[in-house]
């Protein structure tokens, strides 16, 4: 485990200065979203390749899982941010920090981001570190069961926000049909989902200690640099989101709520008074 580990950590360290040196150029900090997903990718194929052992169907099974979902998430952000400049959020830090920005984007952006990465990863690590060629059990099915519907929920919902945003008639309105009508972020709920998956992997290899790894992405999703982050700008730029939030689950799938007597209650006390 622990050459798997140093490995991956030269290695993301490396790119995401190289990276970083590559935003100078382009004066866009957004790339690092890109990298995101196949940074993962190729840390897993990297721990393959130096991995003392043959590989077995997990080995195999999670590569292909990490490769879908890496690739995919890529290409999906890549596409969104074609052409649209540098992301709001890197855009204020920029502003905000100035001349100074450029060496301070190295380490608030690019090496956080890859230390970030670095330590999310160990259930991959963990499972191809896995010395012990055992079959496959109960737990890598329940683990790719988790993964499919993760994706569903991630590349689904992603998918029907940018149908729903290519339409000229749904400028300016709220998307809050189909996995966005349960819960007001079905890409981040997936994108936790896919991270418990992949640390049943690791379980089913004995890696069962790297449950740092998913708890880190749940919290980082709900509470930092998902939810939590576009909500306070979503606030203040959408119409109506107020009552969306008011009748559908922040994270977690859930029916929506009926509002609507709260709504009339309210109305009864204002007239009343």
């Amino acid at each position: 485990m622990l050459p798997l580990v140093i490995a991956s950590g030269l290695f993301l360290l490396m790119a995401v200065t190289l990276l970083w040196l590559l935003s100078l150029l382009l004066r866009d900090t957004g790339i690092v979203d890109v990298f995101w997903g196949l940074g993962f990718v190729f840390v897993y194929w990297l721990s393959y390749a130096l991995a003392a052992q043959p590989a077995t169907a997990r080995h195999l099974l999670l590569g292909l899982l990490v490769t879908i979902w890496g690739v995919r998430l890529a290409l999906h952000i890549l596409r969104r941010n074609w052409g649209q400049g540098e992301d709001f959020r890197y855009a204020r830090w920029r502003q905000e920090a100035g001349k100074a920005w450029w060496w301070r984007s190295y380490f608030k952006v690019f090496l956080l981001q890859g230390v970030i990465l670095w330590l999310v990863a160990w259930p991959l690590l963990a499972t191809m570190a896995n010395t012990n060629p055992q079959p496959v059990v109960w737990l890598d099915v329940l683990a790719l069961l988790v993964w499919v519907s993760g994706f569903i929920f991630e590349a689904g919902g992603d998918w029907q926000l940018s149908r729903f945003k290519k339409d000229p008639a749904n400028k300016g309105s709220l998307m809050t049909s189909g996995l966005w009508r349960y819960t007001r972020h079905p890409n981040y709920f997936g994108d936790a989902l896919i991270w418990w998956a992949f640390y049943l992997f690791a379980v089913a290899a004995g890696g069962w200690w790297t449950i740092f790894s998913p708890l880190l992405m749940t919290y980082l999703l709900r509470r930092v640099s998902g939810v939590a982050m576009l909500e306070r700008t979503l606030r203040e730029t959408k119409p109506g989101y107020a009552a969306y939030m008011s009748r559908t689950n922040a994270f977690f799938p859930g029916l929506p709520r009926d509002t609507s007597k709260n709504t009339q209650e309210n109305n009864n006390e204002n007239l009343s008074t």
